[in-house]
């Protein structure tokens, strides 16, 4: 130990140079699983958010039964109280709960527990972000693909979600960067994260600050290739609203209105 404190320099580049070098294996194993956790998270958070977020646009009319109604407004309740819950608690108070009260289930497979975390938190963001973006298209898609005889399942499916995923896109990717970082509280359960592997190091060598920067450095290579890669992305999808038809009954919907035009 007094050997290899004595190789560490003293200035904050040379002695996280010299920190990296030495204990690279333990960072990069670190960095692997939170990556793997952050993608994972937001691939399965992004799966609830989808049916969560359908869920809360359902649209009611006028002329639909009492019954349907009841049932929506129940739904709406239930999926509120779960959005708000898990968006108004911090996620390490979440993690701690989870993870004790399904002890039994996780028992060793910590790094499994941090995905389910990670995942029913992420959910909890991908709904709003997904409801909004249904939200924010022109409700006459809806009313022109009943016209054309689509069903609620199959204009959400083929019509709306294809443009509401594309335009909440930069938000979606967004949550994963979030994730990124995030994913540091889940060292109060023993996940062997990039944050929780950076403590063993420091711990070996008592040098916490120059073992944080050297932290801090793989945080923000981490995001900030991500952000790169997700702008990329979005340059490539065209991103910036909705610029052409996404599936094959969008025509038919366009097609309708032209021609009611004519007739009016």
């Amino acid at each position: 130990m007094i050997t290899i404190l004595s190789k560490i320099p003293n200035d904050l580049w040379g002695a996280s140079a010299y920190i990296f070098s030495k204990y690279a294996p333990l960072f990069y194993f670190g960095a692997k699983n939170t990556l793997i956790i952050a993608l994972s998270g937001t691939i399965i958070g992004l799966i609830i958010g989808l049916g969560i977020g359908i869920l809360r646009a359902l649209p009611v009319y006028d002329y639909d039964s009492k019954l349907k109604h009841s049932v929506v407004k129940f739904i709406r309740f239930i999926t509120s109280i779960y959005v708000e819950v898990f968006r108004g608690t911090p996620m390490m108070v979440q993690a701690v709960f989870i993870y004790n009260i399904f002890l039994p289930v996780f028992k060793n497979a910590k790094l499994f527990a941090g995905i389910v975390i990670v995942s029913i938190n992420t959910g909890a963001y991908m709904a709003e972000i997904i409801r909004a973006g249904i939200q924010s298209l022109d409700k006459g898609q809806n009313e022109a693909a009943r016209s054309i005889g689509m069903n609620n399942f199959q204009t959400m499916v083929f019509i709306i979600l294809p443009q509401a995923i594309k335009n909440a896109f930069p938000a979606i990717g967004n949550e994963f960067v979030v994730n990124i970082k995030d994913t540091s509280v889940l060292n109060v359960i023993g996940v062997t994260e990039l944050f929780f592997q950076s403590t063993t190091v420091a711990g070996i060598i008592y040098r916490f600050s120059d073992t944080f920067f050297v932290t801090a450095l793989i945080y923000l290579f981490l995001t900030y290739s991500t952000t790169l890669i997700l702008k990329y992305v979005e340059h490539k999808m065209n991103l910036g609203g909705y610029d052409g038809p996404q599936s094959q009954t969008t025509p038919l919907i366009k097609a309708h209105y032209v021609e009611k035009e004519k007739t009016l």
